[in-house]
């Protein structure tokens, strides 16, 4: 809240983007979120599948040209599992997570506002109790500040590439398989009023 106004306005614009952005892709949606977890819709897969594979080209290819420095957090198993298995549950139970659910507060969503709240109210006791996180679950399977790159010995690019690769054939079958599913899918009987309207 104390950096350079330049700063602070350039946060401002790419959050604002951001949430317009979310809202289009309609990620925060109930109906859509739940729909990824009964595999019946694929929005969020392909939303922040397309999110990792654009950073990760834009973030290497600003390296690369000495704009940007990459800040490597530590790769802690303890952490990771566990913080993925809280983010899953609260996303399942609540239908949205930390990026959607204050999009779709401003959106008009109200039932959002108690998620906004209890995503605030875990960060405080994250903040709170992080000195006997440190010393306890941060500390199981810790190996530092490692990269993928580093750890197979291969180009970051080549990864990047495989990555990409990899997303576009992943949206190709999921376009197809959400295809066939809608045409195997049993036609719904018509209303009284539409069967009336057909007979005439």
């Amino acid at each position: 809240m104390f950096d350079s106004p330049d700063r602070l306005m350039w946060g401002l614009a790419t959050g604002v983007a951001f949430g317009f952005l979310l809202q289009k892709a309609r990620v925060t949606q109930f109906r859509t979120i739940v729909g990824q977890f009964l595999l019946r819709d694929f929005t969020v897969l392909k939303v922040m599948l397309t999110a990792v594979v654009v950073g990760g080209l834009g973030v290497y290819a600003l390296n690369a040209g000495d704009i940007v420095s990459l800040h490597i957090k530590p790769l802690v198993l303890g952490g990771v599992i566990g913080g993925g298995l809280l983010f899953g549950v609260g996303m399942a139970l609540l239908g949205y997570c930390p990026g959607t659910g204050p999009a779709a507060v401003a959106e008009g969503s109200r039932h959002a506002i108690f998620g906004v709240l209890g995503m605030l109210l875990g960060a405080a006791t994250y903040a709170e109790t992080f000195p006997l996180m440190k010393r306890t679950l941060l500390t199981l399977g810790d190996f530092g500040k490692l990269t993928l790159a580093e750890a197979t010995g291969l180009s970051p690019w080549l990864l990047l590439s495989a990555l990409t690769i990899g997303a576009v054939a992943l949206f190709m079958a999921l376009e197809w398989w959400q295809r066939r599913s809608r045409a195997l899918e049993p036609a719904t009987a018509p209303t009284p009023n539409e069967a009336a309207a057909s007979a005439h």
